[in-house]
């Protein structure tokens, strides 16, 4: 049986559809009840597949020893690409572990650990409390795989030049942290953003900026020239820019552009009532989502481009040699 066939013979049975009864008497009897569905299957065609090595009792368990021939994660990876899968739950068994003497408690630590984090450095602190919270919102599930600079007593790189300063210098020390460094996208971001690209950086350190939106493409834009829609992508989208704009009870939303940039040829701009927009998301909760009260679309972008850009750091420092097989479903 090739993998093709094998991910197709895993999907054909949902979880949900085997059944979970315990069979405990002995016997052929037994035997045909606990095989149930699969009774007649081809099991030579599966890798791996020793009768001897099955101890099941009922048909869900010996569908789980037929499908435990992968590391662990990857049956789990396996099993969610059924969509008929996606609501059943994960339990990590790991008392029976610890109960048996194969492990102890202290080796199972919740949530992720220091070496599988991601340290997210931005230009202010109103960055680190939307991406927090947009995190714990939006994205709990891997929430706690992402780190902050503490900025309870302000931020200690503030600023695009400080940021561009503090990449600098964790590159020069070789911090092993895996790092990613978040711009606006603004003329100021994409200005730093340029000055970061030319330093050298390892492959656990990035730097992005926050991802160009078609809403900016034509944005309402005050000027010396009064009021005119303009694209501000890469001139004045903040990250306030990326809430919701159609809370409170102040005017249509726009941004004002302040100075030019000489290296980019450029205006710089920025969100009016920036920091209102910022409060109204901080007050949003599960609930508030849930009731469509609030829009998320672009924010659920920057989260996208965020995690994408962790997966890439990941990936580059991804080493085969690191993987060891385990045979535990």
């Amino acid at each position: 049986m090739n993998f093709v066939e094998f991910v197709a013979f895993a999907a054909a049975h949902p979880l949900d559809s085997l059944d979970d009864t315990f069979v405990s008497d002995a016997g052929d009897a037994s035997e045909v009840k606990i095989r149930g569905r699969f009774k007649g299957v081809q099991f030579e065609r599966i890798p791996t597949f020793r009768s001897y090595d099955i101890q099941a009792f009922s048909e869900r368990e010996f569908f789980a020893a037929l499908a435990n021939i992968l590391h662990p994660y990857s049956v789990l990876r396996l099993l969610a690409e059924v969509e008929l899968n996606k609501d059943a739950p994960v339990v990590w068994q790991y008392g029976p572990l610890v109960q048996a003497g194969w492990a102890t408690g202290r080796e199972f630590v919740p949530s992720a650990r220091r070496t599988e984090t991601f340290l997210i450095a931005t230009e202010g602190r109103s960055d680190v409390h939307i991406l927090k919270h947009a995190l714990a919102l939006l994205r709990p599930g891997i929430a706690d795989l992402f780190r902050f600079i503490d900025v309870s007593e302000g931020h200690p790189f503030s600023g695009t030049g400080s940021l561009v300063k503090f990449a600098e210098g964790l590159a020069k020390i070789d911090v092993h942290n895996q790092v990613l460094f978040v711009f606006d996208n603004d003329a100021e971001g994409l200005d730093a953003h340029q000055r970061m690209s030319t330093l050298t950086l390892p492959v656990n350190m990035r730097g992005i900026m926050l991802p160009e939106l078609e809403e900016f493409r034509s944005f309402p834009a005050q000027g010396p020239e009064g009021l005119h829609r303009s694209d501000i992508n890469r001139r004045a989208s903040a990250i306030e820019c990326y809430l919701d704009l159609g809370v409170g009870d102040y005017p249509p939303a726009k941004v004002r552009w302040t100075n030019h940039k000489k290296s980019l040829d450029t205006y710089h701009g920025a969100l009016e009532f920036k920091e209102f927009y910022g409060k109204e998301f901080l007050k949003q909760t599960a609930e508030t989502l849930v009731e469509g009260l609030y829009d998320v679309r672009k924010i659920e972008a920057v989260l996208d481009s965020l995690v994408a850009e962790c997966l890439a750091i990941a990936t580059d420092q991804w080493d085969p040699a690191d993987i060891k097989l385990g045979h535990t479903f």
